[in-house]
């Protein structure tokens, strides 16, 4: 089971710091996951810009230019963040007991583990 699911709030924890141009503490929404390459794209993190050709649609408009675009980001590179504290954290599994329709049913559930200096 993928600690980092689409959707999830992360936390960018490596590379340069914002002073220095990079994204590191920045915070942003889960947008893709490319797991094949252990990447994920992030909302508002790791811009690039990216050359398009100029094109024709059948309307005639022209299409093309230059616009920026999120690019993925190592895996290892981002922590989930805690709804609660707004930090980055670890992520756990445990086993809860869910009924539905009346059947008993096992189902792993994620949820954020608490450092020892935050107890």
């Amino acid at each position: 089971m993928a600690n980092i699911k689409k959707g999830d709030l992360v936390q960018v924890i490596t590379g340069a710091k914002p002073e220095r141009g990079g994204d590191r503490g920045k915070q942003g929404k889960v947008l893709e996951i490319l797991s094949g390459q252990n990447r994920v794209i992030v909302e508002g993190v790791n811009y690039v810009t990216k050359h398009t050709r100029v094109g024709q649609t059948q309307r005639g408009t022209k299409t093309g230019g230059v616009e920026t675009v999120e690019a993925p980001i190592h895996i290892s590179n981002v922590a989930v963040v805690d709804p609660s504290t707004k930090k980055p954290t670890r992520v756990g599994h445990r086993v809860e007991e869910q009924v539905k329709d009346g059947v008993k049913r096992n189902v792993r559930v994620r949820f954020a583990k608490k450092s020892g200096k935050d107890l």
